[in-house]
């Protein structure tokens, strides 16, 4: 089996499916990438038994159709330390590829194709389109709430749901909370709801562009696939129950502030060089003309940040983590935020004034 194909074409594919290779496994086959080769068409698929990614490219005179495995480290390294526009020359036989460009020679060890695992085929029950950058940023104003391996296994993905015209992202880890929803005319959607898990939704980012081209999303019993003009990426679902997160959406804040989100995020920011770097706690005190933000350290040392606010309110003292209230900052893209609070113990929703889109739940911290 021989075919060729310029450096270029072969590095964006390659580059798309190395995400799903896995780095440390015990299978030395899910370190190689599969390459089928049928007549001028070529597909690479990479997978680490949680997730599939195949990219397809278009090949030069081949001969003779057919499947192998070549370690995608190597084979990544190479073909990015070649020259631009280089046309690289595969050759395969018996356990041994031979890799040429210009006066460049590689022979690598392969693998039998027939050892390379295969997602088996299924079928999606609920299929949609989807903008890219829709896709996105559903994922994307959500996703930092995930948890990282946490012991309840439901929690280190996100939950992606559908009813009716709504497609909506849910990500917490038991101390925050993200909810993402966009409504689509013309979509009438079964209820579902499906955990991906966390490195599948990474994944998915690292695809994804923010343009206004359209994807296939199907959504199986045990599986989540998106399918592009590029590329085409499947998941395994987590088995598991999410919670009930409607149940903890705070009902009765009766405080609101509004205030400039760059301002704030500022101010945050600096206040979190002189907190705890272990519980990364700061106070915010809401009085009715300005925001009094303090953080401090085990080494005695302290941080004092004030921010002129309108707060008609009776006076508030509240602790977070920093860290979570950023990361919902750098989330929301409107230039002012909205807080809902309603006392020092009871958790705070954080939401962007005009769009509406994503809601932001914290709970507090005890300092």
């Amino acid at each position: 089996m021989k075919f060729s194909l310029n450096r270029e074409l072969l590095l964006k594919p390659l580059l798309l499916v190395s995400g799903a290779v896995e780095r440390k496994s015990t299978l030395p086959i899910l370190s190689n990438i599969l390459f089928d080769v049928s007549g001028q068409s070529l597909t690479l698929t990479a997978t680490d038994l949680e997730l599939e990614m195949v990219a397809y490219a278009t090949i030069e005179n081949h001969q003779g159709d057919g499947k192998l495995t070549i370690p995608a480290k190597k084979l990544l390294d190479i073909c990015k330390s070649l020259p631009e526009g280089s046309m690289i020359t595969f050759a395969s036989e018996n356990d041994t590829v031979t890799i040429s460009s210009g006066r460049s020679r590689y022979s690598l060890s392969i693998l039998s194709a027939d050892d390379f695992p295969n997602i088996e085929q299924w079928k999606g029950d609920v299929e949609f389109k989807l903008c890219k950058s829709e896709l996105l940023r559903l994922i994307e104003s959500t996703h930092f709430s995930m948890a990282n391996q946490d012991v309840r296994y439901y929690l280190n993905g996100m939950s992606i749901e559908t009813e009716g015209n709504e497609i909506r992202s849910v990500a917490t880890d038991g101390h925050r909370l993200a909810i993402c929803k966009l409504a689509i005319e013309n979509l009438e959607l079964p209820n579902r709801q499906v955990i991906v898990p966390r490195k599948g939704i990474l994944e998915i980012i690292r695809l994804l562009d923010p343009v206004e081209e359209e994807v296939q999303v199907f959504l199986g019993s045990n599986h989540i696939r998106i399918i592009d003009s590029e590329f085409s990426f499947t998941s395994k679902l987590v088995d598991g129950r999410f919670p009930d997160y409607r149940r903890v959406l705070p009902r009765n804040g009766d405080k609101v502030l509004t205030t400039d989100n760059t301002d704030l995020r500022q101010v945050l920011s600096r206040a979190s060089i002189l907190s705890n770097e272990k519980f990364k706690g700061v106070r915010l005190n809401f009085s009715n003309t300005e925001l009094k933000i303090t953080a401090n350290n085990p080494e005695q040392e302290q941080a004092e940040e004030v921010l002129e606010i309108d707060f008609p309110f009776e006076e508030v003292e509240i602790g977070f983590n920093v860290n979570y209230v950023l990361d919902v900052l750098n989330a929301i893209k409107d230039s002012r935020v909205k807080f809902t609070l309603s006392d020092a113990n009871s958790s705070v929703v954080i939401e962007g004034e005009d769009s509406g889109e994503a809601i932001y739940v914290v709970m507090p911290m005890r300092l």
